[in-house]
C-alpha cells in the first residue's frame, strides 16, 4: 500500500466520522426539541375557593379560572398529606406517605428519604434545565435537585425578600406561646414590588418563560399566598369589604354531633375559638380572600409571560395545592385533618399539541370528576415527556383522564394523616375517613358536600364501609422520627439582673431535650408559676436530657457546684433542643 493511498482513506475516514458525528448532534438536538418544557406551580394553603371550583362566592381568581378553561380542571383531587412537608415531599419523590414513612412537618426530608431522587433532578437527569423560585419544599429548596434557583439554592431559603409590618402582631392577639405566630392578617400600603415575595418569584419565573433555551426546561414556580400570614397589599382587600364578608359556606354549627371520639378531638382548635373571641373570624376570613385574589394576581403574570413568549406551544403547565385549609369548618382552624375542605385541592393540566406521552394534547375546557391524587403528577409528567418510568413512584399515570376525562378509572385518593393507619380515602362520589384506632366516617359528597352527615353509623351503609375499607392500605410504615440536631433550637437566655420568670403553660406535652457543652455539669430547674424553681436533674458535661415540657413552660439552668443561675430557656409550641452554651 502506498503512502498516497493511506492519507486519502484516512481524510475519507475523518470525513465519514465528522459527518456521522453531525448526524448524531442533530438527532440529539431535534430530540430535545421534541420534548415538552413543563411549568409546575404550585400554590400554598390554597383549599377551593377558586372560581371554577365553586367554595367560596366571593372568591376573585379570572387566573386560575382561564388556566381550568384552557386544560383539564380536577375537581376530585386530593393531597397526599394535609401538612406542608408530607405532602410535598410525596409530590416530588413520587413516594406515598405510608411507603415512606414521612407524615408530618417536623420530619426532615432527607433524613427519612436520604437518596430520593426528586421530580427536577430525575428531569435534569434526562436532558432537562431544572429550575424554580419560591416554596416548593418544606422550607428548604435541596440544592443537590436544581440547576438554578431563587433565591441562589446554596442558601437553601427558598423565600426572595418580603415586607411584612414592623410591629406584629397587627390584628390577632396572640393567645399564648401554643399560637402559631404567622396565624395573623392585615392589607399593606405597598406596591407588588415593595412587597416582593410571590411578586419577586413570578418576576424571576417570568423571565426565563421570556426566554429561548438551549435544552427543554422544568421551571417550577412556587406561590406563598395564601400561607399565613396574610399580609398583602391593600389593593387585594379592597374588593372585600369586611360588611361584605360571608363565613365559609360549609360551616355548621353542631357539626361535630355525629363524629367519634377521634373526630370530635381533632375538629375543634384553640385557633377558632381564639380568633371568635377576638371577633376576627370575618377578618380572617377576608385576608384569605385578598390573600388567594393576590396569588392569582402573581399567577397572572406568569401566565401572561408564557403567553408572550417563545415557549407557549411547547410547554405544560401544572398548577396544584400543597392542602386545603380550614377557616371554621366542623370548628377547626388550619389544616391536619383528613376532612374534604382539607384534602380537596385544586389541579389543572394542560398539555400542548406534538407532546410524546400525549399528541393530541389536552382540549380546553375539560372537567374530571374523577378522584385522583397528587402522588400522580410525578409519573404523569414523566410518561407525558416520554422520560423513562421511575419504578418508585406511587400514583397512577393521569393520561387515561387527560386522554378522556370519562373513561374507566379504579383508583382511589388516599390522604394520610401523621399517625400511621389514619386517612381520609376518596372515590367518585364517597369519603371514608379511617382513624388509628379504628373509628370511622363516612359521607355521600353527591348529597352532602361538606360532610355534614356522618353515616358509618348507620346499618343500611355496613356494605359500603367494608368496600372502601378494602380500597385501603394493607401496610403503612412507622413514622421514621426526626433527629434531635434538626429540632428547633431554643433561644439561650443568659441571666440578667432579674431570676428566670414563672412558667405560664399553655398547651399539649411534647419533649425538650437539653444540651449540655458546658465542662461542668448543670442542674435543670422547671420555674412553676408561682415562680418557684423545681429541680429535674443534672446534666453532666456533653450529655443530654430528655424532659417532657410544654409550651410556656421556663427551664433554669443553674451551676451545679456554685449554685449560680446560668440563664433560661422558654419552650415555644413544638419540640425543641436548649443547648447550654460553653459560656
Amino acid at each position: 500500500m502506498r503512502v498516497g493511498d493511506a492519507s486519502i482513506r484516512c481524510v475519507f475516514s475523518l470525513r465519514r466520522s465528522v459527518v456521522l458525528l453531525a448526524l448524531l448532534c442533530g438527532l440529539a438536538i431535534s430530540h430535545a426539541a421534541h420534548k415538552p418544557n413543563v411549568l409546575f406551580i404550585a400554590i400554598d394553603d390554597l383549599n377551593d375557593w377558586i372560581g371554577c371550583m365553586g367554595g367560596h362566592p366571593q372568591s376573585i381568581t379570572p387566573n386560575m379560572d382561564r388556566l381550568a378553561k384552557s386544560g383539564v380542571l380536577f375537581t376530585n383531587a386530593h393531597c397526599p398529606a394535609p401538612a406542608c412537608n408530607p405532602s410535598r415531599t410525596a409530590i416530588m419523590a413520587g413516594i406515598s406517605p405510608h411507603r415512606s414513612g414521612l407524615y408530618e412537618n417536623g420530619q426532615k426530608m432527607r433524613e427519612v428519604l436520604p437518596k430520593a431522587e426528586l421530580l427536577p433532578k430525575y428531569f435534569s437527569r434526562h436532558g432537562y434545565w431544572s429550575a424554580g423560585s419560591g416554596k416548593l419544599l418544606h422550607y428548604f429548596i435541596d440544592a443537590q435537585s436544581w440547576d438554578e434557583y431563587h433565591p441562589a439554592k446554596e442558601t437553601e431559603n427558598p423565600f426572595p425578600r418580603t415586607l411584612y409590618p414592623d410591629k406584629r402582631p397587627v390584628n390577632l392577639p396572640r393567645g399564648g406561646p401554643w399560637q402559631y405566630v404567622e396565624t395573623d392578617w392585615a392589607a399593606l400600603d405597598a406596591t407588588n414590588e415593595e412587597f416582593g415575595g410571590d411578586w419577586l418569584v413570578s418576576k424571576y419565573i417570568g423571565e426565563q418563560l421570556a426566554r429561548k433555551h438551549d435544552k427543554p426546561f422544568f421551571l417550577a414556580c412556587g406561590i406563598y399566598r395564601p400561607h399565613e400570614p396574610w399580609f398583602v397589599p391593600k389593593k387585594y382587600f379592597e374588593p372585600f369589604p369586611l360588611e361584605s364578608i360571608r363565613i365559609p359556606p360549609g360551616y355548621k354549627e353542631d357539626d361535630l354531633d355525629d363524629l367519634p371520639l377521634q373526630g370530635k378531638r381533632r375538629g375543634p382548635n384553640r385557633y377558632f375559638a381564639h380568633i371568635r373571641k377576638h371577633k376576627q373570624w370575618k377578618q380572617g376570613v377576608q385576608g384569605y380572600l385578598a390573600s388567594i385574589h393576590f396569588a392569582d394576581a402573581m399567577l397572572g403574570r406568569v401566565l401572561d409571560a408564557l403567553e408572550k413568549g417563545p415557549n407557549k406551544d411547547r410547554t405544560i403547565v401544572v398548577l396544584w395545592s400543597d392542602h386545603g385549609w380550614h377557616l371554621g369548618e366542623k370548628q377547626h382552624w388550619q389544616k391536619y385533618t383528613a376532612w374534604r375542605v382539607c384534602t380537596r385541592v385544586p389541579l389543572m393540566i394542560r398539555v400542548p399539541k406534538g407532546t410524546p406521552g400525549l399528541k393530541e394534547g389536552t382540549k380546553a375546557g375539560v372537567v374530571s370528576d374523577q378522584p385522583v391524587n397528587l402522588l400522580s403528577l410525578f409519573p404523569t409528567l414523566t410518561e407525558l415527556a416520554g422520560l423513562p418510568d421511575k419504578k418508585s413512584n406511587d400514583g397512577p399515570s393521569l393520561i387515561p383522564l387527560l386522554k378522556d376525562s370519562e373513561t374507566s378509572w379504579d383508583h382511589v385518593s388516599i390522604t394520610h394523616l401523621s399517625q400511621p393507619k389514619s386517612y381520609g380515602l376518596s372515590v367518585k362520589d364517597w369519603r371514608y375517613v379511617h382513624y388509628a384506632n379504628g373509628e370511622e366516617e363516612l359521607y355521600d359528597t353527591v348529597n352532602d358536600p361538606y360532610e355534614w352527615n356522618n353515616l358509618a353509623e348507620l346499618p343500611k351503609y355496613a356494605g359500603k364501609l367494608k368496600e372502601l375499607r378494602a380500597k385501603a392500605p394493607k401496610n403503612f410504615a412507622p413514622k421514621k422520627e426526626a433527629s434531635i440536631a434538626s429540632w428547633n433550637a431554643l433561644r439561650w437566655r443568659s441571666v440578667t439582673k432579674t431570676s428566670a420568670p414563672p412558667s405560664k403553660p399553655d398547651g399539649g406535652k411534647f419533649d425538650v431535650v437539653f444540651i449540655n457543652r458546658r465542662e461542668k455539669p448543670v442542674e435543670v430547674l422547671w420555674m412553676s408559676p408561682k415562680g418557684k424553681p423545681l429541680p429535674y436533674g443534672m446534666v453532666a458535661p456533653g450529655n443530654t436530657k430528655r424532659q417532657q415540657t410544654r409550651p410556656g413552660a421556663v427551664w433554669r439552668i443553674d451551676d451545679v457546684e456554685s449554685k449560680k443561675e446560668l440563664g433560661h430557656f422558654v419552650v415555644g409550641d413544638r419540640k425543641s433542643k436548649a443547648v447550654i452554651p460553653v459560656k
